[in-house]
């Protein structure tokens, strides 16, 4: 046989051989994604509430509005809560500076008059002040960020009574919506988007009116704007920027980044104003929903977000993990509030799923982390 038939021959192998070395890159690449158990979970879970609620409505474009409502609100602060686990670091003054917020943002436009966009700035700014406080304390005196933040957690807390006692006399301040119309800021956290084409769907069929005429679904509510643009730049950020390299870096081994030329301490610092800024977003749209605000709003979210950055495939020791992970967990959380509610399951057991769905998340990212480094 000539070298040339030979080379002819050996051809086709060498392009199998390929193609087989292609699929289990692909499959090392898919197993090593720490959102794959999210998405695991999140088709289990949708498969087992379109079976049990058939008929109850939760499935319907309303009924779909409602948990992903609950799923943004929980995904927004999330979103930021999964950057700065990444990072190495914990926050759990988010769910205070939550009710923080909504004093700084409602006690200034009700009781003092100011503008509502000026309110939101003034929550925002002492947002920034409390980030860049929780960051320079863990890098400076090298404290455990959740010791930190845990202090902050009550400082916040009580800062939220006391003040709102001292400037109001009682702890919920209400009439803020009489400030929103015609205020430019406060419409970016308060009403719906695309109600035109919603009305358009509902007079082609597509979904239900009421007995106006009405569509049951107005619109898409704002919060859930905010998760999916939240979501989308911080997962531009951590794939596609150098600083998105930085934050892995930091989480993983903050020695090695620093003697790589990693600004590790600024690094850190931006993801603790990052979360404070997000637990203020959250305010607002709390805010501006309700018309009011009450300082225990936020309770114990900081504990909620962390389990669904955990269900998204987050390492707790930092270094691993995705903004889509956090997503789905959120989404998953969502779900399953609301599952529980429309299947007339008793809402006292909420707590019990979230807990379950939290250990068999981290038993199947340890499971999937295992067969990822076998595989390697």
């Amino acid at each position: 046989m000539s070298s040339n038939d030979t080379n002819q021959a050996a051809a086709p192998a060498a392009a199998d051989q390929d193609e087989r070395i292609q699929k289990v890159s692909f499959w090392k690449k898919a197993l090593n994604r720490p959102e794959l158990g999210a998405l695991a979970g999140t088709v289990l879970v949708l498969a087992f509430f379109i079976v049990v609620s058939s008929g109850t409505g939760m499935f319907t474009p309303a009924g779909i509005i409602n948990f992903l409502e609950v799923s943004a609100q929980l995904g927004i602060i999330a979103t930021a809560a999964a950057l700065l686990m990444i990072g190495g670091e914990f926050d759990l003054s988010i769910g205070s500076m939550i009710g923080l917020a909504g004093i700084l943002i409602a006690i200034p436009a009700v009781e003092y008059g100011w503008p509502l966009w000026a309110a939101i700035l003034l929550a925002f700014a002492c947002a920034g002040l409390v980030g860049v406080i929780n960051g320079n304390l863990v890098n400076r005196t090298g404290l455990p960020s959740f010791i930190v933040t845990l202090g902050f957690l009550f400082i916040l807390r009580g800062l939220a009574i006391g003040v709102s006692r001292l400037l109001t006399g009682r702890t919920q301040v209400g009439g803020v919506e009489e400030h929103i119309p015609g205020d430019w800021f406060a419409s970016l956290f308060s009403g719906e988007v695309a109600t035109g084409l919603f009305s358009w769907m509902a007079t082609q069929g597509w979904i239900g009116t009421n007995f106006a005429g009405n569509p049951t679904v107005s619109g898409i509510p704002v919060s859930i704007v905010w998760w999916l643009g939240l979501t989308a730049v911080a997962t531009w950020v951590l794939l596609c920027t150098p600083y998105g390299n930085w934050i892995f870096a930091s989480g993983g081994d903050a020695n090695a980044a620093r003697n790589s030329g990693v600004p590790v301490r600024r690094v850190k610092i931006s993801l603790f104003m990052f979360t404070a800024f997000s637990a203020t977003i959250f305010a607002c749209i709390q805010v501006m929903d309700t018309g009011s605000a009450d300082t225990i709003r936020g309770l114990l979210k900081e504990l909620e977000a962390i389990i669904a950055v955990v269900i998204g495939g987050a390492l707790l020791t930092g270094g691993y993990g995705s903004a889509i992970g956090a997503a789905l967990g959120a989404l998953i959380f969502g779900m399953v509030q609301m599952g529980i509610f429309y299947t007339g399951v008793n809402t006292d057991w909420f707590q019990v799923f979230l807990g379950v769905m939290l250990l068999v998340a981290v038993l199947f990212n340890n499971y999937m982390r295992k067969k990822a480094m076998e595989a390697k």
